[in-house]
Protein backbone atom coordinates (compact mmCIF):
# COMPACT_ATOMS: atom_id res chain seq x y z
CA UNK A 1 0.00 0.00 0.00
CA UNK A 2 2.84 2.19 1.05
CA UNK A 3 4.10 1.72 -2.78
CA UNK A 4 0.95 2.78 -4.56
CA UNK A 5 0.94 5.83 -2.01
CA UNK A 6 4.02 6.47 -3.23
CA UNK A 7 3.26 6.70 -7.03
CA UNK A 8 -0.54 8.40 -6.35
CA UNK A 9 0.94 10.90 -4.60
CA UNK A 10 3.05 13.09 -7.16
CA UNK A 11 0.14 12.97 -9.28
CA UNK A 12 -2.77 14.54 -6.81
CA UNK A 13 -1.58 17.99 -7.49
CA UNK A 14 -2.58 17.76 -11.05
CA UNK A 15 -5.83 15.77 -10.46
CA UNK A 16 -6.55 18.33 -8.24
CA UNK A 17 -5.73 21.40 -10.86
CA UNK A 18 -7.77 19.56 -13.72
CA UNK A 19 -10.50 18.72 -11.19
CA UNK A 20 -10.55 22.79 -10.48
CA UNK A 21 -10.71 23.47 -13.59
CA UNK A 22 -13.51 21.03 -14.79
CA UNK A 23 -15.74 22.02 -12.16
CA UNK A 24 -14.99 25.32 -10.56
CA UNK A 25 -15.61 24.63 -6.91
CA UNK A 26 -12.76 24.08 -4.65
CA UNK A 27 -14.77 21.25 -2.17
CA UNK A 28 -16.25 19.41 -5.11
CA UNK A 29 -12.59 19.27 -7.22
CA UNK A 30 -11.49 17.72 -4.18
CA UNK A 31 -14.43 15.27 -4.01
CA UNK A 32 -13.91 14.05 -7.06
CA UNK A 33 -9.97 13.95 -6.67
CA UNK A 34 -10.80 11.73 -3.56
CA UNK A 35 -13.43 10.10 -5.37
CA UNK A 36 -10.73 9.30 -8.37
CA UNK A 37 -7.86 7.72 -5.75
CA UNK A 38 -10.44 5.86 -3.96
CA UNK A 39 -11.36 3.75 -7.55
CA UNK A 40 -7.45 4.36 -8.16
CA UNK A 41 -6.80 1.64 -5.42
CA UNK A 42 -9.92 -0.28 -5.44
CA UNK A 43 -9.01 -1.18 -9.32
CA UNK A 44 -5.09 -1.26 -8.79
CA UNK A 45 -4.91 -4.51 -9.97
CA UNK A 46 -6.82 -3.96 -13.06
CA UNK A 47 -4.74 -1.17 -14.24
CA UNK A 48 -2.03 -1.81 -17.50
CA UNK A 49 1.75 -1.74 -16.55
CA UNK A 50 2.50 -0.77 -20.19
CA UNK A 51 0.05 2.22 -19.79
CA UNK A 52 0.85 5.72 -18.00
CA UNK A 53 -0.55 5.86 -14.21
CA UNK A 54 -0.85 9.85 -14.98
CA UNK A 55 -3.51 8.94 -18.16
CA UNK A 56 -5.31 6.24 -16.26
CA UNK A 57 -6.15 8.22 -13.23
CA UNK A 58 -6.91 11.12 -15.75
CA UNK A 59 -9.52 8.21 -17.29
CA UNK A 60 -10.84 7.55 -14.24
CA UNK A 61 -11.19 10.84 -13.05
CA UNK A 62 -13.14 12.12 -16.71
CA UNK A 63 -15.32 9.49 -16.21
CA UNK A 64 -16.42 10.14 -13.03
CA UNK A 65 -17.05 13.61 -14.29
CA UNK A 66 -19.07 12.56 -16.98
CA UNK A 67 -20.65 10.42 -14.39
CA UNK A 68 -22.01 13.50 -12.25
CA UNK A 69 -22.60 15.40 -15.26
CA UNK A 70 -25.12 12.84 -16.35
CA UNK A 71 -26.37 12.34 -12.68
CA UNK A 72 -27.21 15.67 -12.31
CA UNK A 73 -29.24 16.17 -15.36
CA UNK A 74 -31.45 13.52 -14.30
CA UNK A 75 -31.52 14.89 -11.07
CA UNK A 76 -31.10 18.81 -11.60
CA UNK A 77 -28.92 20.98 -9.97
CA UNK A 78 -29.99 21.23 -5.94
CA UNK A 79 -29.00 24.56 -4.10
CA UNK A 80 -29.49 25.70 -0.54
CA UNK A 81 -30.74 28.89 0.47
CA UNK A 82 -27.93 28.85 2.55
CA UNK A 83 -25.46 28.48 -0.25
CA UNK A 84 -27.68 31.22 -2.19
CA UNK A 85 -27.45 33.93 1.21
CA UNK A 86 -23.74 33.07 1.19
CA UNK A 87 -23.22 33.99 -2.41
CA UNK A 88 -20.70 36.65 -3.24
CA UNK A 89 -18.95 38.04 -6.23
CA UNK A 90 -15.37 38.35 -5.86
CA UNK A 91 -13.68 41.39 -6.76
CA UNK A 92 -10.45 41.71 -9.21
CA UNK A 93 -7.49 43.15 -7.52
CA UNK A 94 -5.61 43.55 -10.18
CA UNK A 95 -5.73 43.15 -13.77
CA UNK A 96 -4.46 40.02 -13.78
CA UNK A 97 -7.43 38.17 -12.56
CA UNK A 98 -9.69 40.43 -15.29
CA UNK A 99 -7.41 38.34 -17.73
CA UNK A 100 -7.78 35.44 -16.08
CA UNK A 101 -11.69 35.45 -15.66
CA UNK A 102 -11.78 35.94 -19.51
CA UNK A 103 -9.79 32.54 -19.80
CA UNK A 104 -11.81 30.95 -17.72
CA UNK A 105 -15.12 32.44 -19.53
CA UNK A 106 -13.94 31.66 -22.56
CA UNK A 107 -13.21 27.69 -21.15
CA UNK A 108 -16.68 28.04 -20.36
CA UNK A 109 -17.86 28.66 -23.79
CA UNK A 110 -16.11 24.89 -25.02
CA UNK A 111 -18.01 21.83 -25.35
CA UNK A 112 -17.17 19.41 -22.68
CA UNK A 113 -15.32 17.40 -25.08
CA UNK A 114 -13.42 20.70 -25.96
CA UNK A 115 -12.76 21.70 -22.72
CA UNK A 116 -12.01 18.20 -21.85
CA UNK A 117 -9.20 18.10 -24.33
CA UNK A 118 -7.51 21.66 -24.49
CA UNK A 119 -7.07 20.70 -20.14
CA UNK A 120 -5.84 17.80 -20.51
CA UNK A 121 -3.01 19.12 -23.62
CA UNK A 122 -2.66 22.25 -22.67
CA UNK A 123 -2.82 22.38 -18.35
CA UNK A 124 -2.11 18.90 -17.65
CA UNK A 125 0.81 18.40 -20.70
CA UNK A 126 -0.82 14.98 -21.69
CA UNK A 127 0.80 13.71 -25.16
CA UNK A 128 -1.82 13.38 -28.03
CA UNK A 129 -1.59 9.55 -27.67
CA UNK A 130 -2.26 10.19 -23.61
CA UNK A 131 -5.11 12.19 -24.32
CA UNK A 132 -6.90 9.84 -26.30
CA UNK A 133 -6.24 6.74 -24.21
CA UNK A 134 -8.08 9.42 -21.03
CA UNK A 135 -10.86 10.19 -22.58
CA UNK A 136 -11.38 6.65 -25.16
CA UNK A 137 -11.17 8.01 -28.37
CA UNK A 138 -8.82 8.27 -31.59
CA UNK A 139 -6.27 10.36 -31.99
CA UNK A 140 -7.53 12.49 -34.76
CA UNK A 141 -10.51 13.38 -32.97
CA UNK A 142 -8.01 14.81 -29.95
CA UNK A 143 -5.99 16.69 -32.80
CA UNK A 144 -9.58 18.20 -34.06
CA UNK A 145 -10.99 18.80 -30.98
CA UNK A 146 -7.94 20.78 -29.67
CA UNK A 147 -7.96 22.62 -32.98
CA UNK A 148 -11.51 23.40 -32.72
CA UNK A 149 -11.18 24.55 -29.13
CA UNK A 150 -7.80 27.25 -29.17
CA UNK A 151 -9.71 28.58 -32.70
CA UNK A 152 -13.12 29.17 -30.43
CA UNK A 153 -10.93 30.20 -27.66
CA UNK A 154 -8.91 32.23 -30.00
CA UNK A 155 -12.11 33.97 -30.75
CA UNK A 156 -13.46 34.33 -27.97
CA UNK A 157 -10.71 36.36 -26.09
CA UNK A 158 -10.63 38.74 -29.33
CA UNK A 159 -14.49 39.83 -29.32
CA UNK A 160 -15.46 38.65 -25.53
CA UNK A 161 -18.19 36.23 -26.99
CA UNK A 162 -19.07 32.83 -28.64
CA UNK A 163 -19.72 32.24 -32.13
CA UNK A 164 -22.97 32.24 -33.16
CA UNK A 165 -23.44 30.39 -36.64
CA UNK A 166 -25.13 32.18 -39.43
CA UNK A 167 -28.30 30.55 -41.08
CA UNK A 168 -27.65 30.25 -44.56
CA UNK A 169 -30.18 29.63 -46.80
Amino acid sequence: MDEIAALLEPLIPSLRRHAWALLRDSEAADDLVQDTLERAISRWHSRRRDGGLKAWLFAIQHNLFVDRIRQQKRRGIHVGTDALSELTIPQPEQEDHVGLQDVLSALDSLSEEQRSVILLIGVEDLSYEEAAKTLAIPVGTVMSRLSRARERMRRYMETGRTTVLRRVK
